[in-house]
This record gives C-alpha cells, sequence and structure tokens, in this order.
C-alpha cells in the first residue's frame, strides 16, 4: 500500500532563492523583524503602564482589585495549553501526521476562542460594575483613596494593552481559519511545514504578551 503524503513530493523553492534552507532561514528573519516591531510596540504600553503605575500606586492597587483574578489565571492556563497544541501542531507538520496535525490545530483554535470569549464576559463585568471610562464611569464600590478618578486610568490602560492583545488573537484566529482550510486540502506536510511553524511563531508570542501582561495587570 502506497502512503500518501500531506504536501508536495519534492521542496518547492521560490526562483529567487537557490536553496530550501535559504528560502527558510529568510522565514524567519522575516517573521523575527515583524515580531521585534511588535515587541516595541507592546513595550511601550508597558512603559507607559509601569509608570503610571509608580506615580499613582493607590489608584493602581483599587483598579487591580476590581479585577477578576481567577478569570485571570484560567485564560492564562488557557493560552499555556494553547501553545503546547501549537507546539505539536509543528512538529506534526513536520513528520507528516496528518490527523493528529488537524487535530492539534484545531485545539489551539478553541482555546483560543474559549480564551476571547471568557474577555468578553470580563468586559462585560466591567460594564455592570461601571468601571468603563469615560461617560459609563460610575464603579459600585467607589475606591477608598484621596482621588478616585485615578482609578480612571488605571482601566483605560488596562482596556488598551487587554484589547489589544485580544486584536492579535482575533487576527491570529482568522489567519489559523485560512490555514485550516489549506491544511484540510493537504498543503502542508513534511516539505512544507514553514507557514505552520511561522504562524507558531506568532501564536506564541501573542501568548508570551499575556503571560507578561496578566502579573504586571492582575497580581502586582
Amino acid at each position: 500500500m502506497t502512503s500518501v503524503t500531506m504536501g508536495p513530493a519534492e521542496p518547492v523553492i521560490p526562483h529567487h532563492f537557490e536553496t530550501k534552507p535559504q528560502h527558510n532561514e529568510c522565514n524567519i528573519l522575516g517573521m523575527w523583524l515583524f515580531l521585534a516591531q511588535e515587541i516595541m510596540f507592546f513595550g511601550g504600553l508597558f512603559t507607559a503602564y509601569a509608570v503610571y503605575r509608580f506615580k499613582y500606586p493607590d489608584a493602581w492597587e483599587a483598579g487591580s482589585a476590581e479585577l477578576n483574578r481567577a478569570i485571570g489565571t484560567g485564560n492564562t492556563i488557557v493560552l499555556l495549553v494553547s501553545s503546547l497544541t501549537m507546539a505539536l501542531s509543528v512538529y506534526f507538520a513536520q513528520t507528516d501526521q496528518f490527523k493528529k496535525l488537524v487535530a492539534s490545530f484545531s485545539l489551539t483554535m478553541v482555546f483560543g476562542a474559549i480564551f476571547l470569549i471568557v474577555k468578553a464576559f470580563e468586559y462585560h463585568e466591567k460594564y455592570t460594575h461601571g468601571l468603563i471610562p469615560g461617560a459609563w464611569w460610575d464603579p459600585i464600590h467607589p475606591p477608598e483613596i484621596d482621588d478616585p478618578s485615578k482609578m480612571q486610568l488605571f482601566f483605560i490602560m488596562y482596556f488598551i494593552m487587554t484589547g489589544m492583545h485580544a486584536f492579535h488573537m482575533v487576527i491570529g484566529l482568522i489567519i489559523a481559519a485560512v490555514m485550516m482550510i489549506m491544511m484540510l486540502k493537504r498543503k502542508f506536510g513534511p516539505n512544507k511545514y514553514m507557514p505552520v511553524e511561522m504562524f507558531g511563531f506568532y501564536w506564541h508570542f501573542v501568548d508570551i504578551v499575556w503571560v507578561f501582561l496578566f502579573p504586571m495587570v492582575y497580581l502586582i
């Protein structure tokens, strides 16, 4: 019985590359350059958050106390598990295990969707508690600090930082959906796994951002 491979029999090399390793190295370099600018973007947000955290410690402590740490912890676990399934997806693509590739990649998408659904419920909770900065600001439990209005600044930073992270998750799921369609058509395999690996870079980066975001916002 002849085996059915997932990808093309021979590596597909664009005409402007001499070898497949050269092509792969270019893809990896391009992805790292993209992630570098993403690091600078989130690094600016983290820096602004830290500056205001030291400038208004009472307001930051009061704001953080309003967050649901159980939900944040649960979502952290969900993302860490999704990184594991993403890493397995790359391995299964490299080793020509089609069914396991589809299963692990599907789980990655499911975990990503769970994260966003939970985050939506968390945002709604902030709305019902009157913790949306601006016209909707009306905390049901006003903080006992010198200037309660400063807590709005905490939630402005909270929604910007977690919102941008959630936006990256949405983009990731859209890309993953397109890749899943290609995957079901057996476009990826041992000779063409680099797109799966590059998407894995992006997914792990988004997860790492949350690993830093969670303790900064929820715990410290």
